[in-house]
């Protein structure tokens, strides 16, 4: 017998356009909507912006609108159709019965992505979470028999709950439990990253838009093996590996989900415990498409995000921003963007370096900023180490930077120029006691 694959759904892409928006913006959101229906194996019919003066209550669009929609529903055969903006419940049920076809909104669309990718039990719990939470505003178009009531247990009881309460509740009853298990998760991630803390490693987040090369530059910097294609969300679980710098010292970099405009306000929260990563690194790496016509919104978009987590500039994080994917560039446009990234910059805007995940450009000069952004407030010491004192001397090439090192062939002992952070200082003097001119700063 053969297996024959389900034909693929054909979706009509809506783009709506607002007074006042950039053309460029317009195209590269339409752009993005066509790339998230990719995602989800759908075949583009027909995409196109629809300009609108106004958002109608009742469905969106306006009644004329709607009818030149419908018939090109029609005329294209279309079973999805996909509106790139937030549909209120009510508006999603009038447009589907008026085009007859599926109508799926823009968090619906990022929501089924998102259960696709989720890999870990944290992350498909977090997308369950979410999904529930989306689905407890639409229950009124899910159901069509909503005043029908369940009548109570014995003689005395009332005419019971009617099947939308009892829906409600049912799905209120889902997210505690979902809930619960996530905290025992959550739990769980902490001890693991209490260990990490331990260690102590300084951290590094990579940030950006999705799809801006995350994944790709992440593999280059730590020998990773993450999942990284041209597609949306290829990462949503975050994978943290470590990084050695060019002068030794190790930091722990870890990889985050890619942001996006308008991202729902459900997986933002959903997600916030996977972002932690982000909010507690010492460093992020913002890393952007500049091959994007659209990259400045892009980045206004990410930092967008940053705000609404606590992170990011406006929470006193270094910020390094790596300009990827330059080699898409013309060469024309490659030697502006370096002179641009040289331009000098006020004290609060971050450094950037010009960089390509695919050609290695650049890499070494954004881990040379991570280095000096963690060690702006580090100590340089000068120590000398006995044959007794090797654990020590581990202990500084693991977690500080070695400027200079000689080592006395008489007497075997180690004179070591080095910088550590003041909490890496403070805990060689803990463990190891007072070593020659460990207090001694460097001049």
């Amino acid at each position: 017998m053969i297996d024959r694959k389900p034909a693929p759904q054909t979706a009509l892409i809506l783009s709506p356009q607002y007074p006042g928006t950039d053309a460029n913006r317009a195209q590269a959101r339409l752009e993005e909507a066509i790339g998230l229906a990719q995602a989800l194996d759908l075949v583009t019919a027909e995409a196109r912006i629809e300009p609108l003066r106004r958002v109608e209550a009742g469905g969106f669009f306006g009644s004329g609108k709607i009818e030149q929609i419908a018939e090109r529903v029609e005329e294209l055969e279309v079973t999805v159709v996909i509106v790139d903006a937030a549909l209120s419940p009510i508006q999603q049920r009038n447009l589907e019965k008026k085009l007859n076809a599926k109508v799926i909104d823009r968090t619906g669309l990022i929501l089924e992505i998102f259960g696709l990718r989720a890999q870990t039990r944290e992350g498909r719990l977090q997308v369950e979470l979410a999904r529930l939470a989306y689905e407890r505003s639409r229950l009124v178009r899910t159901w069509t028999h909503l005043e029908r009531q369940r009548g109570g247990r014995g003689f005395l009881a009332g005419p019971g709950e009617t099947q939308i309460e009892t829906d409600r509740r049912l799905l209120a009853d889902k997210m505690a439990k979902l809930r619960r298990e996530l905290d025992e998760v959550k739990r769980t991630r902490k001890l693991h990253r209490k260990k990490r803390l331990a260690a102590p490693w300084p951290t590094v987040a990579l940030v950006g838009y999705t799809n801006a090369g995350k994944s790709t530059l992440f593999n280059l910097l730590s020998n990773a093996q993450v999942l990284a294609k041209d597609m949306p969300f290829a990462t949503l679980d975050p994978t943290v590996r470590g990084v050695k710098l060019p002068s030794g010292r190790r930091v722990l970099m870890s990889d985050t989900v890619g942001f996006i405009t308008d991202l729902p306000t459900e997986l933002i929260a959903a997600f916030r415990a996977t972002l932690e990563e982000v909010i507690e690194a010492d460093v992020l790496i913002h890393v952007r498409d500049m091959a994007d016509p659209d990259h400045e919104g892009r980045k206004a978009d990410v930092e967008e995000v940053l705000a609404a987590l606590g992170a990011g500039a406006e929470a006193d994080q270094p910020v390094i921003e790596a300009w990827n994917k330059s080699d898409q560039l013309p060469l024309e446009d490659q030697e502006e963007l370096v002179w641009r990234a040289k331009l000098p910059k006020s004290q609060d805007a971050p450094v950037c370096i010009v960089a390509s995940a695919v050609t290695g450009l650049g890499v070494d000069a954004l881990l040379d900023q991570v280095e000096l952004a963690l060690s702006v407030n580090d100590v340089a010491l000068r120590l000398e180490f006995g044959p007794s004192d090797a654990e020590a001397l581990a202990f500084v090439h693991r977690h500080g930077a070695i400027l200079s090192e000689q080592t006395d062939t008489q007497t075997g002992r180690v004179s070591v120029h080095a910088r550590l952070s003041v909490a890496d200082a403070g805990r060689l003097r803990q463990r190891y006691g007072a070593l020659d001119g460990l207090e001694t700063p460097a001049e």
